[in-house]
């Protein structure tokens, strides 16, 4: 894959695990001379308190390719959620990223030329569960990551298939309204 990245889209919601392990990153992806580039420079400087934004690492000190930005979906108040957030689910996303660069997914020969911003959700849950499955919550979030990359990549769904099914989709949260639960 030679051609220049401007700007891909896609998200994926990995759920059915234990308790507050469900996963639903948002993912842009692009080339860091492009809009994607100016977004990620303009974020990790734009930092706002409870909406911290960071680098996905597989440790301290082991910065992944692509560069990633995690950027919280959820404002941050509790240290523990930070801990987890930026802990189990930050390594979860950068290894998801490396999966995606081994499957094919993101050219690797472009790994320091692209840049993924990637909209975090972390169950606030979390907080309150002492019996949390740290190696669930990991597995859901990598495997999220890397087929949200994986959809952003390959622009699915697309446009035909979403005409063809537009009608058989009902949104979940809706559907819950429509029926007295929310």
């Amino acid at each position: 894959m030679s051609d220049r990245i401007v700007l891909r889209t896609g998200e994926s919601l990995v759920a059915g695990g234990p308790p507050f392990t469900a996963a639903e990153p948002e993912v842009v992806i692009g080339e860091l001379d492009g809009p994607v580039g100016t977004a990620l420079a303009t974020l990790t400087g734009d930092q706002s308190m409870g909406h911290s934004k960071v680098f996905a690492i597989l440790n301290t000190d082991i910065q992944v390719r692509p560069v990633t930005l995690c950027v919280s979906k959820v404002t941050v108040k509790n240290s523990r959620y930070t801990n987890i957030l930026m802990g189990t689910v930050q390594a979860a996303i950068a290894n998801g990223v490396l999966d995606a660069v081994r499957a094919g997914d993101l050219p690797k020969e472009k790994a320091n030329d692209l840049g993924i911003i990637c909209s975090v959700w972390l169950n606030p849950g979390v907080i309150d569960d002492d019996n949390l499955d740290h190696k669930a919550l990991f597995d859901i979030h990598r495997r999220a990551m890397t087929q949200a990359i994986h959809k952003a990549m390959n622009n699915e769904p697309s446009i035909d298939w979403l005409l063809e099914n537009q009608d058989k989709i009902t949104h979940k949260y809706y559907q819950m309204g429509l029926d007295g639960k929310i």
